[in-house]
């Protein structure tokens, strides 16, 4: 199975089902399953971001808690979305993101726009049928889409 490994607090995020695209500076041809790595490292800046905190906090999840070096769920990766750029409709500041012939605005007033980095260039990967595990699994995390061969949900 492949294998992404996001630093907290966003792969717990993705976990409980709060964030519903990963952003990446590269794209990816890959879809369908994918488990979701939490790194060892954790931004307890943006764990302190209002939105983020609030999120973690639904879920019983401080800065200080959050499971580290572990799978914590499985997820569909069901596309990869180009940032091309922003405009000032349907509201201002919306960031456009393009997929073939399909687009879509993400702006400041989505909950999302605030756990990811829309900035023009960037890829937005839309993540589905997130299942978290009921127990994070202990694994060694690595650069870009890896291979792991724990638990096949």
């Amino acid at each position: 199975m492949k294998v992404i490994t996001i630093i907290q607090p966003w792969a717990t995020l993705i976990a409980l089902g709060e964030k519903q695209f990963e952003t990446r500076s590269w794209a990816t041809k890959h879809r369908g399953e994918l488990a979701i790595h939490a790194g060892k490292k954790i931004n307890k800046e943006a764990c302190r971001e209002p939105e983020i905190r609030k999120a973690l906090e639904r879920h019983g999840y401080t800065e200080d808690n959050l499971p580290t070096g572990a799978v914590v769920a499985i997820c569909n990766l069901t596309e990869c979305w180009g940032v091309i750029g922003i405009a000032d409709v349907p509201v201002k500041e919306t960031h456009v993101l393009s997929a073939g012939n399909r687009m879509f605005g993400m702006t400041r007033a989505i909950k999302e726009f605030h756990f990811g980095d829309y900035s023009e260039g960037r890829y937005a990967w839309e993540l589905a049928d997130v299942n978290q595990l009921p127990e994070p699994i202990p694994a060694k995390g690595q650069q870009g889409l890896w291979n792991w061969e724990g638990v096949q949900l």
